[in-house]
């Protein structure tokens, strides 16, 4: 009995410095802790969160002066254009000056007038008409964004210079054979969705010959190949290109330079349209869904923006939407093609809004007939293509009819008409581009200064 007492007792003493033990060891870690506390204290700048909102700040200021630099060689782009114009007008009234001066024969009129003229130049210089910096306060912005407006009063020469194609139809690299689609980048290039040459082509500025930059390798589901490709556009960031390659139901992104295949990056989508919204997202329209989703680029996440109750011509339906816009509000615009409107869904709207035709099918300007391409500026005014009038319309935020800015001569290929009209674009200097679908060709309606 005394042995056990003994082994007990030394049992116990054991466990005692154990604990002994594992108590010095977690008054050490106490210590260790309490000073690791301490210089979080005095030095909170370097807690790990903190380390990451810095990193978020660098990145973001990276971003800021990436996109801010992007923004002043644009403006300086345009302000050498912009200076360019009055610099001719100066010249005009210089030489207006001289000649008055010249002939001593003028009286207060002629100076009321050419003093107007001067006056008209120096509001100009500060001043131009189609450029403004707009900010977007939404949570994904970092800085101001640049939009172009178009004038109201703007107008363009109604003969139009054809800048791609017109040499039939056919597959040759002067040919176009039945194209939609149309974008166009800061050089002035045009790509073309070739649909039926399964191709896109992309035509220099007063190149006569276009340039096969994806697709050209026969019709077919290969990654090398497209059927029917109808709309092509631009990401500048990536620097590819981003396809509705309608006939294979997929979304391709193509490298825009050197490119000899592509990746499928969006499936089993009857995609009609897509316009890229703050280099983060796709809106496709779904012509036989009757609707149009929102998709967020890289992931599967989509959202329904429009439509989606079937196919009809209630405000919260659609009938084969077809073109489609997005504004700096988020508003989405849809060429509503069956139902001969073109509708405006304000974010999150769970129907739209009828801001051009929607009075039937016809040839006033009150009404379209199969409405195709659309752009919107930022004061809300909408340019369309009203495909079966032959004619592009120009509708005034608010107005009950549209008017005519170009074609709406009748049927035909001379350089005043147009032959089914689809595909509608600008460029930075308002410049009015149209696929001219049934003359295989793409007419510039340059503006009217």
């Amino acid at each position: 009995m005394v042995v056990q007492k003994d082994f007990v007792n030394k049992h116990l003493k054991d466990h005692e410095n154990e604990l002994e033990l594992e108590l010095d060891q977690i008054e050490n870690e106490r210590n260790i802790f309490r000073q690791a506390l301490s210089e979080q204290i005095e030095q909170p700048n370097n807690h790990d969160l903190i380390q990451e909102i810095n990193q978020w700040e660098q990145h973001s200021i990276d971003k800021i002066q990436q996109t801010a630099e992007e923004n002043r060689q644009f403006i300086f782009t345009q302000m050498n254009k912009h200076f360019e114009k009055i610099e001719i007008d100066l010249n005009l009234l210089t030489n207006e000056i001289k000649e008055i001066r010249h002939e001593s024969d003028f009286n207060e009129l002629n100076l009321i007038d050419l003093r107007n003229k001067l006056e008209i130049l120096q509001k100009k210089l500060n001043n131009p008409e189609n450029i403004s910096l707009k900010e977007d306060n939404s949570s994904s912005s970092l800085i101001n964004s640049i939009y172009v407006d178009i004038p109201i009063n703007l107008k363009w020469k109604q003969d139009a210079i054809t800048v791609a194609g017109g040499n039939g139809q056919g597959q040759e690299l002067n040919q176009l054979n039945y194209l939609w689609g149309i974008s166009i980048d800061n050089e002035k290039t045009i790509y073309v969705a070739d649909s039926y040459n399964h191709r896109i082509v992309a035509w220099k500025k007063d190149a006569k010959y276009g340039e096969i930059i994806a697709g050209g390798n026969g019709k077919g589901s290969e990654n090398h190949q497209l059927s029917y490709p109808i709309k092509v556009i631009i990401d500048e960031v990536n620097d590819s290109l981003i396809i509705a390659d309608w006939g294979n139901k997929r979304i391709v992104r193509w490298p825009r330079r050197n490119g000899l295949c592509g990746e499928t990056i969006i499936k089993d989508v009857t995609c009609f349209d897509l316009i890229m919204h703050k280099n983060q997202y796709l809106y496709i329209s779904d012509n036989e869904k009757h609707e149009v989703r929102r998709w967020k680029i890289g992931e599967n996440e989509h959202v329904l923006v429009a439509g989606g109750n079937g196919c009809g011509n209630d405000l919260n339906q659609l009938n084969y939407p077809h073109f489609i816009f997005v504004d700096q509000e988020e508003a989405l615009y849809v060429s509503d093609f069956r139902n001969n409107r073109v509708m405006k869904w304000k974010k999150g709207a769970k129907e739209g809004i009828i801001v051009a035709g929607g009075q039937g099918q016809g040839t006033s300007l009150k009404q379209l007939s199969y409405p195709q391409g659309i752009f919107v500026d930022k004061l809300g005014t909408l340019c369309v293509t009203d495909q079966s009038n032959d004619r592009i319309v120009r509708w005034i935020k608010g107005a009950k009819e549209g008017s005519i800015i170009a074609g709406g001569n009748s049927r035909g290929d001379a350089p005043n008409q147009l032959n089914i009209p689809i595909g509608l674009s600008f460029d930075d200097e308002n410049n009015l581009y149209i696929a001219d679908y049934e003359n295989h060709r793409i007419q510039k309606f340059v503006v009217d200064n």
